[in-house]
């Protein structure tokens, strides 16, 4: 190879991540274990969402990467018709499961966020708690929330932040398993620099408020174990590791509820930041 090529090839921008890839990754990674353990203990913060949306009873509500249906069985309880959205068939399954417990009549179909296979305006509002921030196009998904929502209607979300407890659990995760090249944070749609980027275009008002989930466990060691069983990111990052190495993590992790833990005593009590962020579409 000359030197010319040698030069031409460290100056190549890097390739373009492969985000079809990356989405089956993640996929799996969300099918795994049981998020519906952990997913049904973030119930408030449906409710604190569909409070900050005003909802009004018979609105149609689209729920984008509903997971176990948080916010869909807050909507659904303010007698609005409610559609729940997830790529995993298994938390769909348990928010079926949940809406039949209560008898609301929901309709649960698997759909891909960054793809929705609704019409233009279709829903007067369009919802996702910690849900839509993991889409590998962030782009994409973004504008599809903004397609399918009527004019004057509504986008609400319910995003990690990057300083929180689980921004910082991702932190510390990718120091013993890097992320792939070239995708974006999630953590940026805890950011309201990203979320003007993503939704300012189409906004007629962006309105975001600081907010905390508290996690509340037995203990640290609680908290793992939930999380490394349950939790579709954390038991995968486990798994990709050698064995060796996996106690180094588990270490980590466990230090890292010690720095965000106010119990005073033997149990779990960390808040973890979120903003809760409400589009009104132009």
């Amino acid at each position: 190879m000359t030197m010319t090529a040698v030069a031409a090839q460290s100056n190549a921008a890097p390739a373009p991540a492969d985000l079809a890839a990356v989405k089956t990754r993640q996929q799996g990674a969300w099918s795994s274990g049981d998020y519906a353990v952990v997913g049904a203990t973030l119930q408030i913060v449906g409710e604190q969402l569909c409070e900050a949306l005003d909802l009004r009873a018979g609105q149609k509500v689209l729920d984008v990467a509903a997971g176990n249906g948080n916010a869909t069985l807050a909507a659904a309880r303010r007698w609005c018709d409610v559609v729940s959205t997830d790529y995993v068939p298994s938390l769909l399954e348990r928010g079926r499961a949940r809406a039949a417990a209560e008898g609301f009549n929901i309709d649960f179909r698997q759909a891909d966020a960054e793809a929705l296979p609704f019409a233009d305006a279709a829903f007067d509002v369009v919802a996702s708690t910690f849900g839509v921030m993991f889409t590998p196009n962030q782009e994409q998904a973004a504008a599809e929330m903004v397609r399918v929502c009527r004019p004057s209607g509504k986008i609400g979300l319910a995003n990690w932040t990057p300083d929180g407890f689980i921004g910082h659990l991702f932190k510390t995760i990718g120091k013993h398993l890097p992320p792939p090249a070239g995708v974006k944070s999630p953590a940026l749609w805890g950011t309201s620099a990203r979320l003007t980027e993503l939704f300012g275009p189409a906004a007629a008002s962006i309105a975001i408020k600081e907010r905390d989930f508290v996690f509340r466990y037995k203990s640290a060691q609680h908290w793992l174990d939930v999380f490394r069983t349950y939790y579709g990111p954390v038991l995968k990052a486990f798994e990709a590791l050698p064995s060796q190495a996996q106690p180094a993590l588990a270490a980590d992790l466990v230090a890292l509820v010690g720095q965000f833990n106010r119990s005073g005593d033997s149990s779990m009590v960390v808040p973890s930041a979120y903003i809760e962020i409400v589009v009104t579409r132009r």
